[in-house]
């Protein structure tokens, strides 16, 4: 049944799948602007909805409960996880799904505070393919959450919310990231970010084979300050392993090192 069904996808079906299996919820805002960007303005929000609604159908991406943005935000406010059926679906669509569970389950609707963070992780994703698209950059991998978690060499895990590899001309780079969302207190912030500094002094490799840099965002001026000062009483070498920017402000940093 998962097979025929497979067979009866379009390119696009497969990419939304993709990416939602990828970074685990995108919003309907978050999916116009991967999938259905190329259409006209008054054509992207109707064909999404139908789309969404064939997916959903099949239980192939199952909308969440709680949608963000408020009332005003309609249909694109949705939020969407892979269902029971698209879990299935997945590993036969791309042999490099990672994250999803051994055994299909139904998606629940996590907290507010967890899903906001899980969507900005999502955000990030979104921002680096439409740099990519810009020409701006060559996102040659994106791994969120679990799918990030790397082996620290002592038995345990650095665990960063997302891991990117990016490329510019014969230039590539590699991340971590913290999506700081400012509801740790600066010392549980210091304890995580000096497991990265003691990684990289101990010569562990991230997963494209050299030590990855790390990209703390920030949601407010406020945090940056804060998250500066943990940074700044870190050992070497945090000063070249670590960096702090607002959110808004990450992509642009990840193609101005890439370009340094």
């Amino acid at each position: 049944m998962i097979e025929l069904l497979v067979d009866q996808l379009s390119d696009r079906d497969r990419a939304i799948l993709y990416d939602v299996g990828k970074v685990r919820v995108l919003s309907g805002a978050q999916l116009t602007r991967l999938h259905f960007h190329d259409l006209t303005a008054t054509s992207r929000d109707r064909t999404r909805r139908g789309v969404l609604a064939r997916l959903a159908g099949h239980d192939l991406v199952a909308p969440l409960d709680r949608a963000v943005g408020g009332a005003r935000s309609g249909s694109a406010g949705y939020v969407y996880a892979l269902g029971v059926a698209g879990q299935r679906a997945l590993p036969l669509l791309h042999a490099d799904a990672v994250g999803l569970p051994t055994r299909a389950r139904r998606p629940w609707t996590p907290g507010q505070s967890f899903l906001k963070h899980t969507l900005a992780i999502s955000e990030l994703y979104v921002q680096l393919v439409e740099a990519e698209r810009a020409g701006r950059l060559t996102l040659t991998r994106f791994a969120a959450e679990a799918g990030a978690w790397w082996p620290d060499g002592a038995g345990g895990l650095v665990k960063p919310d997302a891991s990117a590899c990016v490329a510019f001309g014969d230039v590539e780079d590699s991340w971590l990231v913290e999506v700081d969302r400012a509801t740790e207190s600066p010392e549980t912030l210091y304890r995580k970010l000096r497991r990265y500094v003691d990684f990289a002094g101990a010569g562990q490799l991230g997963p494209d084979g050299v030590t990855p840099r790390v990209l703390v965002t920030v949601p407010h001026d406020r945090r940056l300050q804060v998250v500066r000062d943990i940074l700044a009483r870190l050992p070497p070498p945090a000063d070249q392993l670590l960096a702090a920017v607002l959110f808004d402000e990450a992509v642009k940093q990840v193609g101005r090192v890439l370009r340094e």
